[in-house]
């Protein structure tokens, strides 16, 4: 008999009086806390005036938030908060989709750069090799919810998330978040190594690489996942990989508009 991983933790992490505090939401601020501090290095470590960090931090969480919410509403369920539209700001009720949040945060990166007159690209650039972090924290944060669960499995690593049923099922969210943390680090080196190196970063490289690494590893994790919503039932490809394709191609177009690679600086004499 295979031994299937029973899962049914508590998805509260500690409690403050009347106040719940759960991973999910731990999970969700780790990403802004540690990024903080990595923007800080990338600022220094580049010349750039640390002043704006805080601004910078203030838009990124409310374009995250924001979009992430509203993607969820108008992508995955119009139809409920349409016609009730103050439902939207019950953010409590869960209901978010990174898809919005990437539209979000890209939307709040150029407030911040015509705010500051700071470069959009090279802030961007610098913000995306944070996002597959954020991504892997969000993803464990929804393995801790027992939500967003994967097909059932005969595999011997399968889940048997005890508050959704008994059947052992893929840990879909834990592969995205592996993969996630995997692309992060990758980014991570290649922004070292380049800049080490001097070798110069073409300007939106790292969100493009970004965009076809994370989108295409939730078009494909996503064949291993149950249905978010009724109506993806009966579609080809759900909502999560038809939403990911736009972001692919994008990515492609910044990496190969006018076939730019980083490149090594040319040595003065």
């Amino acid at each position: 008999m295979l031994a299937y991983i029973y899962w049914n933790p508590d998805p509260v992490a500690f409690s403050l009086g009347p106040l719940q505090i759960r991973w999910y939401g731990l999970l969700f601020a780790l990403p802004f806390v540690i990024g903080y501090f990595l923007m800080q290095h990338f600022y220094k470590r580049e010349n750039q005036p640390v002043k704006y960090l805080d601004t910078l931090l203030t838009y990124v969480i409310l374009g995250a938030i924001i979009g992430a919410r509203l993607g969820h509403c108008l992508f995955y369920e119009p139809e409920i908060y349409l016609r009730d539209p103050i439902r939207i700001l019950k953010i409590w009720e869960g209901g978010l989709a990174s898809h919005g949040g990437a539209i979000g945060v890209i939307i709040a990166l150029w407030l911040y750069s015509r705010k500051t007159h700071q470069s959009f690209w090279w802030t961007t650039d610098r913000v995306a090799i944070l996002v597959g972090m954020a991504g892997a924290c969000i993803r464990f944060g929804n393995v801790m919810n027992s939500e967003i669960i994967g097909k059932p499995t005969n595999l011997p690593w399968g889940f048997i998330f005890a508050r959704v049923d008994e059947i052992p099922r893929h840990p879909a969210q834990l592969y995205e978040s592996l993969a996630y943390l995997l692309i992060f680090v990758l980014m991570l080196y290649l922004y070292y190594r380049y800049l080490n190196r001097k070798i110069t970063i073409p300007e939106g490289y790292f969100v493009g690489l970004l965009l076809i690494l994370v989108f295409s590893v939730r078009f494909f994790i996503e064949f291993l996942k149950e249905p978010q919503v009724g109506f993806e039932q009966n579609l080809a490809l759900n909502m999560g990989q038809l939403l990911s394709i736009p972001f692919i191609i994008f990515g492609l177009w910044l990496m190969v508009r006018k076939h730019k690679i980083p490149t090594q600086k040319k040595q003065t004499s």
